[in-house]
């Protein structure tokens, strides 16, 4: 990195796009990108002294990213090769890289805390970075949401030796890390647009696991369907939620508004373990967080003080309305695995309570794949709204809509709608808990539908 000056990158609106550039900008880099449509993450950036440009043509490349001596070209797998300003860059002969690959000169120069899964990584990286924060140990953590805490994706630190970073399976990109410490939540099938079988999607994570350094760690939960292969002095720890393993969780008490555990560790219990955002899928997620700040020397009590100041990530079973009549949840749930999960803690929290949920499928391949088991897990809520899919990277596949889904939905009280009829079709119901799920861009929709909710 000491040859170039300054950093341009393609995608730069991305979730895991803007912490690294921020990460480069607190570290005095001048940083450009390019990004299709504004955004509140877009915004923040141009603030914090990036230049932001939203035309795809390589014309509006300013002068100062076009030294390839200086600038290195950082792009997501979300954008297509035909890129305009991709394809100028190459042909000039920059030095052009993914993402992961400048993650994983990060994970090169520090001791890099991996968290890889099929879901729950987000959650459960943001939960160690923020440990590791709030203790003398610090870290700096390149996250998959915007944690509340800090209001960012990024956590900085000038003395720690610790780098906190959310292990992306897709287009293999994990591949290109080199972790300290390695976690591993899940393995249930996804990407198979990349990967074509669940086999290779399982030999992925097997790989992933060779990558780890001798001296340091794998976390991995119990019962995964995965045999993992690790270098010579690499440690193996297993974990759950609430039942056995090297970390676990017992002694939990759920009840008024609260979830309370002790954290068994491999020489001892820590009691009185208290959940910021008391979901009980968190037990789980923070098990495997502390394990890894117990692990990097997180004492008993900064453990205890920081789980129980832990606000969440946005996006992730996110309160945006909470009345003694009316609830509004939102959550990033795009896995059908995801949905149960999501969809299994509002019923525990709300029991009794009528329960509505919007979906928006994410990708084509991914609907294709498993819109049965999307639409046995949104059978479990008590009405189901269902918008259209939200293509990201893809091209329509034929005969794939969102008209799969519905059709397996065995909820009697259904619907289909798109983004466009959707506020007509919340004005015609009555809601008293709503959850909404998805990975595309139903986020910008919350404050609409949150007012059309409070207005009934």
């Amino acid at each position: 990195m000491e040859n170039f000056k300054s950093l341009y990158f393609i995608g730069i609106g991305g979730i895991g796009m803007s912490n690294l550039a921020r990460y480069f900008l607190a570290k005095g880099y001048r940083i450009g990108g390019y990004d299709r449509t504004p955004s509140d993450i877009t915004h923040a950036l141009s603030q914090e002294g990036a230049e932001i440009f939203y035309e795809e043509k390589a014309s509006s490349i300013p002068e100062v990213f076009r030294d390839k001596s200086n600038t290195l070209i950082v792009y997501t797998p979300a954008v297509p090769e035909s890129h305009e300003g991709l394809c100028f860059f190459r042909d000039k002969g920059f030095t052009v890289v993914k993402r992961a690959q400048l993650l994983g000169m990060i994970t090169r120069s520090s001791k890099g805390l991996c968290f890889a899964g099929t879901h729950g990584k987000t959650t459960t990286s943001s939960m160690a970075a923020h440990i590791l924060a709030q203790s003398p140990i610090g870290c700096n953590a390149f996250l998959g949401g915007i944690l509340k805490n800090y209001n960012s994706n990024l956590i900085l630190s000038d003395t720690s030796e610790y780098s906190v970073i959310e292990a992306d399976e897709y287009d293999r990109s994990f591949h290109q890390l080199n972790p300290w410490i390695a976690v591993i939540t899940a393995t249930d099938p996804d990407h198979l647009d990349i990967y074509g079988t669940e086999e290779a999607y399982l030999e992925s994570f097997r790989h992933f696991t060779t990558l780890i350094r001798p001296g340091g760690a794998l976390i991995i939960k119990n019962g995964l369907k995965l045999n993992p292969e690790v270098q010579n002095g690499v440690k193996i720890y297993h974990y759950s939620g609430e039942n056995n393993g090297d970390f676990h969780a017992k002694n939990i008490r759920i009840g008024n508004g609260t979830i309370v555990f002790d954290f068994v560790t491999p020489e001892g219990v820590i009691t009185d373990i208290e959940l910021g955002v008391p979901v009980k899928i968190n037990i789980e997620n923070s098990v495997a967080a502390m394990a890894v700040a117990w692990l990097c020397g997180v004492s008993s009590t900064g453990l205890r003080r920081a789980m129980a100041s832990f606000e969440g990530a946005k996006r992730r079973f996110d309160f945006w309305l909470k009345t003694d009549d009316k609830v509004m949840i939102d959550d990033y749930a795009h896995h059908p695995d995801e949905l149960k999960a999501s969809i299994l803690s509002v019923k525990a929290l709300y029991p009794g309570r009528k329960i509505t949920g919007i979906f928006q499928p994410h990708l084509f391949s991914r609907t294709r794949d498993f819109y049965k088991q999307f639409a046995k897990a949104l059978s479990m809520l008590d009405e189901v709204i269902l918008l259209d899919i939200y293509p990201a990277r893809e091209k329509p596949i034929p005969g794939i809509t969102s008209q799969l889904i519905f059709n397996e939905i065995t909820t009697s009280n259904k619907i289909l709608c798109t983004k466009e009829t959707l506020f007509e079709t919340l004005k015609t119901r009555n809601f008293e808990v709503l959850i909404t799920l998805g990975a595309g861009d139903i986020d910008r929709l919350l404050p609409d539908i949150k007012a059309c909710l409070e207005n009934r």
